[in-house]
C-alpha cells in the first residue's frame, strides 16, 4: 500500500489555513472582512494565515479601493489548488484505508 501520508501538504496541517483554502477554492475570491466573519478570527490572525499560504504561491492578494476604502481580495492559485487537491485526495485515501 502506498504511504499517502508522504502527499499530505504542510501548509494545511493547521486548520485555519485548510478552511481558507477550503473557502477560496469554491469561490474565485473572498475580500478580507468575509473571510474573516466566516472563520471568526481576528485580523491579526487572518493576516498571518494568511501571509503563509501567500508566501507557498498558494494564493494572491489583490489591494483596491472601493471608494476611499481600501479592500483586499484573495483568490486561490493554480499552484494552491492543485496542492490542496492533493492534500485532499491523500486524506480520502488515509481514511478509506488506501482504497
Amino acid at each position: 500500500m502506498k504511504n499517502y501520508f508522504q502527499d499530505l501538504d504542510k501548509a494545511f496541517d493547521n486548520k485555519i489555513r485548510l478552511g481558507i483554502m477550503s473557502v477560496l477554492m469554491v469561490n474565485e475570491y473572498v475580500d478580507f472582512n468575509e473571510l474573516k466573519q466566516l472563520m471568526s478570527l481576528t485580523d491579526g490572525n487572518l493576516a498571518s494565515h494568511i501571509k503563509s499560504l501567500e508566501k507557498s504561491e498558494y494564493i494572491t492578494v489583490n489591494k483596491s479601493f472601493l471608494g476611499r476604502k481600501p479592500n483586499t481580495k484573495y483568490s486561490a492559485t493554480e499552484l494552491g489548488k492543485k496542492a490542496f487537491n492533493k492534500h485532499v485526495d491523500a486524506l480520502e485515501k488515509i481514511l478509506k484505508g488506501g482504497k
